[in-house]
């Protein structure tokens, strides 16, 4: 079959494997292939296991994998026969040197850049899809165009992502707009051009926005931002909640009707977790620290300070209420990924509700329909008694309390009659995310304690 365009996407994660099957399922005369340096994780894309959990994208994978869509491991293959490159690596917070804990780290970035430099023989769109701080499209139009060559160019675009974990599909089928971000020249727009055509396969061009490359960079981490400020902002009001005797629930529902505010992410909880929010926010810290505005700085800091903090009481809440020690007591954890219908747990709140459980000496049991894996993985280290069972029903048996972590459907809906009687009583419940009927729970006999609510106990 004669192809129109050939794309490739380095980096076959979270973004890359989503987003590129649906581009290769809404634009079938275009090639598209995923490559990563992992092999593991290249078979797995290629198997009936794919390597993450997403709901729709099997059936998005299976429909155009062999056809149009290909994953291989052959990364210079793929970036010899491209003319259009997503960069979709990953660049988690730096861990060391100037910036630690806050900068982004760009090492495998700029070895993606240093790839595509090495193997490319005619020119590239390449297109960032990294979420990555501002004026790193400066930085890789360097590395570029750092040797040039006869009838060569390479022209660097940002559209970044927008997609929430758990409903990746549908943002990626019916985006609330697709952002591309282009230098003010002649080859910036042409290029760009080539971009919105190919979104415009399926998405409206009223929600194709064009910018310059600046505002496209700084728009992703500004979005990052303000969902968490929202977050943060009502935890902290949760606090308040409780030691007033108010209910965060009907206070969220009477300021989100506000419409200048919107009720959206106003649902209080034990904290937001993820791969974008805290590092996202961390990177936007340093680069105002960067330019002098300590201020900013500050102001931004503090929405991950209050994130800690909400993880924090959520701890010292399940303390208190028994009876102060934790010591070999059976904790039942309801979920570990950090948000429903997605296996990831990157900064999940699970994590370090679990590791401080077990340094109160509790026996941790981890209950989670796709995180299982993954949260072996993050407690590998953790020292102390820890059990993984994937059916609820089981996980609970024996245990002193049970702490919803994840908003899992399923918790909705179990028989918690049943599992009070397999509990040791009295038995507890902690509601992370405020999703259980607190009044039943209370008349089948558990202790409840809720976030933001009062806690409604039999003693």
């Amino acid at each position: 079959m004669h192809f129109e365009k050939r794309i490739l996407c380095i980096g076959a994660g979270y973004v890359g494997g989503p987003t590129m099957a649906m581009i290769a399922y809404k634009c079938p005369r275009y090639q598209v292939t995923v490559v990563d340096i992992n092999p593991e994780r290249i078979a797995a894309w290629n198997s009936d296991q794919l390597p993450i959990y997403e709901p729709g994208l099997d059936e998005i994978v299976k429909a155009v994998r062999g056809k149009n869509l290909f994953f291989s491991t052959d990364i210079a293959r793929g970036i010899k026969e491209a003319e259009i490159i997503f960069v979709s690596v990953n660049t988690p917070t730096k861990l060391f040197g100037i910036g630690a804990g806050r900068a982004a780290d760009l090492q495998y970035w700029e070895k993606t850049a240093r790839q595509i430099l090495e193997h490319a023989d005619s020119s590239k769109i390449i297109v960032e899809k990294s979420t990555l701080p501002v004026k790193t499209a400066l930085a890789m139009e360097r590395i570029l165009n750092a040797s040039p060559r006869p009838g060569i160019h390479f022209e660097v675009l940002s559209n970044p992502e927008f997609l929430a974990e758990g409903s990746a599909i549908n943002d990626l089928e019916n985006p609330d707009r697709v952002l591309i971000g282009s230098r003010e020249t002649e080859e910036g727009r042409k290029a760009r051009d080539e971009l919105v055509e190919l979104y415009a396969h399926w998405v409206p061009r009223e929600r194709i926005i064009t910018s310059n490359i600046w505002s496209s960079e700084l728009s992703k981490l500004v979005a990052n931002a303000f969902l968490a400020q929202r977050v943060s902002s009502i935890n902290s009001i949760s606090a308040l909640c409780e030691k007033t005797e108010a209910d965060i629930g009907e206070v969220a529902r009477a300021v989100g009707m506000d419409h200048r505010i919107g009720d959206k992410f106003l649902n209080a909880s034990v904290g937001f977790g993820g791969s974008c929010f805290k590092k996202d926010i961390l990177n936007l810290v340093y680069i105002c620290q960067y330019y002098g505005l300590d201020e900013v700085a500050e102001y931004w800091e503090q929405v991950i300070k209050i994130n800690q903090y909400q993880q924090q009481r959520f701890i010292q809440k399940m303390i208190h209420a028994m009876f102060n020690t934790l010591a070999g007591k059976r904790i039942c954890l309801f979920g570990f990924a950090f948000k429903a219908n997605t296996g990831d747990t990157r900064e999940s709140p699970a994590i370090f509700i679990a590791r401080k459980l077990l340094e109160e000496q509790a026996i941790v049991v981890v209950s989670d329909p796709k995180a299982l894996p993954n949260a072996r993985l993050d407690l590998a280290d953790a020292e102390g008694e820890i059990h993984y069972i994937e059916d609820p029903y089981q996980a609970a048996q024996g245990c002193h309390a049970i702490a919803l972590l994840t908003e899992w459907d399923l918790y909705r809906h179990l028989d918690y009659e049943k599992i009070y009687r397999s509990m040791v009583q009295p038995a507890f419940l902690f509601d992370g995310r405020n999703i259980l009927d607190h009044h039943r729970l209370f008349a089948i006999g558990f202790n409840v304690f809720p976030i933001g609510k009062p806690a409604l106990t039999h003693f």
